[in-house]
């Protein structure tokens, strides 16, 4: 089966820690044709199916030049692939929007996607939480300064962040002395041009904002705990957090399960939940990681797990009548 992945250029993966090139590996193990594409790469014209410009690779065991192209597809239809995974990192910018009208146009020909297009515009990773509320933090959404002083008011310790930021980029931290809320205020959100998130402070973060992944609905049985170092607040792998592999708490296996089968139902195959302690704080659609973190620790393979629902939901969508 032809396997595309949409993904970022393949020379800037880091192949010792990268999901994508895990989910490669376990397909080409099972025989699968492997594809790859950017999004500038896609492309539709009237009377036309929606097409990638797309090499087809092998992989080699060099971790340097770990794959070799086998041939060139100058504009491959992308209905003609078993499927086609959305896989390109944010940010979330309008470019990637308009490549997820475009994959919804290739779903209209026929073509199978994964995480759905829809379900990825569906579900911004920030504000996918507010329609779970009974498993999150106080939290504010706002443009309004005086809304954010408010809320620091009455809760004495806020974390705040941008609705757009990847691997903790733009987050505060501010504490019951309130220092310098008006000046990070006025650089998350511009005046009130931006809108930006506020959150209590869990102090459980200093035992790891945990990436719990699901896929078709159902928990991988272990997390990635990502430990903040130092006098760092945040624990992303980005900003230097220490990854730790550790079995599903009560609490992590609560919310993956009350939300797992929900946004499975929507088309989305794989997700990564953040938590921290007991509290839901993120829910990551367009290319969750951790995938070699927790195999390397536990010898858990969540890239066959991945895989085996892959395979799982095309037999079933080829047992629906269209």
């Amino acid at each position: 089966m032809k396997l595309l992945f949409v993904a970022d250029p393949l020379e800037s993966f880091k192949t010792y820690k990268d999901s994508t090139f895990a989910m490669m590996r376990e397909a080409a193990r099972r025989g699968h044709t492997l594809l790859a594409c950017e999004p500038q790469g896609l492309r539709w014209q009237r009377g036309r199916p929606v097409t990638a410009a797309a090499r087809e690779i092998t992989l080699k065991r060099d971790a340097e030049r770990w794959f070799e192209v086998e041939a060139e597809h100058a504009a491959l239809p992308l209905k003609d692939c078993g499927a086609v995974l959305m896989r390109k990192d944010p940010p979330f910018d309008s470019e990637y929007f308009y490549a997820t009208h475009l994959l919804s146009q290739a779903e209209r020909e026929g073509a199978r996607v994964f995480n759905r297009p829809a379900a990825l515009r569906d579900h911004p990773e920030k504000l996918a939480i507010l329609e779970f509320p009974e498993h999150i933090a106080p939290t504010l959404v706002t443009r309004s300064a005086d809304d954010v002083r408010a809320f620091h008011a009455e809760q004495r310790d806020i974390i705040l962040k941008p609705l757009d930021g990847m691997g903790g980029m733009g987050i505060f931290r501010v504490g019951a002395d309130g220092l310098n809320l008006g000046s990070i205020i006025e650089t998350l959100n511009g005046g009130g041009a931006q809108t930006l998130m506020v959150q209590r402070y869990l102090p459980e973060i200093v035992q790891g904002d945990k990436r719990v992944l699901v896929i078709a609905g159902r928990p991988v049985p272990f997390c990635l705990a990502r430990i903040p170092q130092g006098s760092e607040i945040r624990g992303n792998l980005a900003a230097g957090g220490k990854g730790v592999a550790q079995a599903l708490s009560d609490a992590d296996r609560r919310i993956a399960e009350a939300l797992g089968p929900t946004l499975a139902a929507r088309g989305l195959l794989l997700v990564g939940l953040d938590v921290i302690g007991d509290k839901l704080t993120e829910i990551n659609v367009t290319s969750p990681t951790c995938f070699q973190e927790i195999m390397q620790q536990t010898s858990f393979d969540v890239a066959a797990m991945f895989i085996d629902a892959l395979e799982a939901a095309l037999d079933a969508a080829r047992e629906v009548p269209r």
